[in-house]
């Protein structure tokens, strides 16, 4: 059995030396898994980009067409992070593409894995915290339309709450979002999930992992997902310059392990993403969001 991981060589694009999003480690994680030996061959899946009608199923036309044609103005621009250039939007619609093939690869398979994804902070009309699309919700919201999926579970682990995604489903039948996030990060005003596990600054592996276990679990027992899809954040690593949060790379393994067993167990299948992390050595970043895709390894030959 081979894990199924999806990757474009368009994840990583051209920034300048000092901007502060590490581009890189979208290329220099396919580096590492290339050269990584895991528990299990590695199927690689290329994305394309992500239609556009596709994209409106979750944002607005309005807020679409200003990005895809570079009419956003600049304070949107300042939200996003991001300077607008088409090298940006050819990169947001492929890793949102990635996120799409992922969810289906996952529905054929039982697990499959994006090496990016995970921009959960965009809203329906604008973008925040160096999230332009939000590929989890579009990916739910194409679950949904295409008949895929009655009932979508969102697992994110993210260090940062899942605000966009969290807005973009209120109220919505067939979405449960849940988010365990630090408390005191970004973003400043915290929506409202489905279920929100708000955690206390400085939090390591074992109170996290039981956090994790007294919910998930019940969870999935009681929502009977048809797919999950999972953001394992490695912004909790207790080395993120931007979490607050104390993980060990031993800890975001043991969680990643978790998180797709507990899937697996229940016959679900899952959709995983990398989420954030933004350690500035880009080497030691990759290689935590390799945690995610060796855990994926080891849980399909259990």
């Amino acid at each position: 059995m081979a894990l199924k991981i999806v990757h474009h060589p368009g994840y990583t694009i051209d920034l300048p030396a000092n901007h502060p999003f590490p581009m890189e480690k979208f290329r220099v994680l396919r580096q590492l898994l290339g050269e990584q030996s895991l528990a299990c061959p590695v199927e690689w899946l290329t994305p394309e980009p992500a239609p556009i009608n596709t994209l409106s199923r979750v944002h607005t036309r309005e807020y679409l067409n200003a990005f895809l044609q570079g009419s956003l103005e600049r304070a949107a621009q300042r939200r996003s992070g991001f300077t607008w250039s088409p090298e940006l939007v050819d990169r947001v619609r492929l890793e949102t593409g990635g996120t799409l093939l992922t969810l289906e690869a996952a529905l054929t398979s039982g697990l499959a894995c994006n090496s990016a994804g995970g921009t959960h902070h965009a809203h329906a009309d604008a973008a925040s915290g160096y999230c332009l699309i939000n590929d989890l919700a579009v990916a739910a919201a194409h679950a949904l339309a295409c008949g895929w999926a009655e009932r979508v579970l969102i697992v994110d682990c993210d260090v940062h709450q899942g605000d966009g995604t969290a807005r973009l489903f209120a109220g919505v039948p067939g979405v449960f979002t849940f988010s365990m996030h630090a408390a005191r990060n970004f973003p400043a005003r915290k929506a409202i999930s489905d279920l929100d596990i708000a955690l206390p600054n400085g939090m390591s592996d074992d109170a996290y992992l039981a956090e994790l276990a007294s919910r998930l679990p019940g969870l999935l027992a009681a929502y009977q997902p048809d797919i999950v899809l999972y953001d394992a954040g490695v912004d909790v690593h207790q080395d993120d310059r931007l979490g607050y949060l104390a993980l060990s790379s031993e800890g975001l393994y043991a969680r990643d392990h978790y998180v797709l067993s507990c899937c697996r167990d229940a016959e679900i299948p899952v959709a995983a993403v990398i989420g954030g992390g933004y350690d500035r050595d880009i080497i030691a970043l990759a290689t935590r969001h390799a945690q995610l895709h060796r855990a994926a390894a080891d849980v399909l030959m259990m």
